[in-house]
């Protein structure tokens, strides 16, 4: 989950009311017709600022859109607990290993 600058309260409860909102998992037909409560899966919420990378011009990206870390901790730290999600230490570099279970990656924005 990236934070931008600007982001606030309202719109991480937005975030989070989406996400758990979300039909993307195959339901018995194989289409996506089921949320992650309807497959009683659960979430994992990775704290992520290079999702506002920007890269307009040149080759090195900038993030200056990422809200600073005052900010975004507790705002990462509000859609966690309301999707009731696992997660990592913030602002860590982490190493994450998942199984992608399917051809599909959003970007959802609130």
């Amino acid at each position: 989950m990236g934070v931008a600058r600007g982001d606030g309260e309202e719109t991480a409860d937005r975030l989070a009311r989406r996400l758990s909102g979300l039909r993307i998992f195959d339901g018995a037909d194989g289409r996506m017709n089921r949320s992650v409560a309807d497959t009683g899966g659960e979430v994992l919420c990775v704290s992520q600022f290079t999702l506002l990378g920007e890269l307009h011009s040149g080759t090195r990206p900038s993030f200056t859109a990422a809200a600073p870390a005052e900010l975004a901790e507790p705002l990462y730290e509000r859609v966690r607990a309301a999707l009731g999600a696992q997660g990592g230490r913030f602002g860590a570099r982490m190493a994450v290993e998942l199984v992608n279970d399917g051809p599909v990656t959003l970007l959802v924005e609130a």
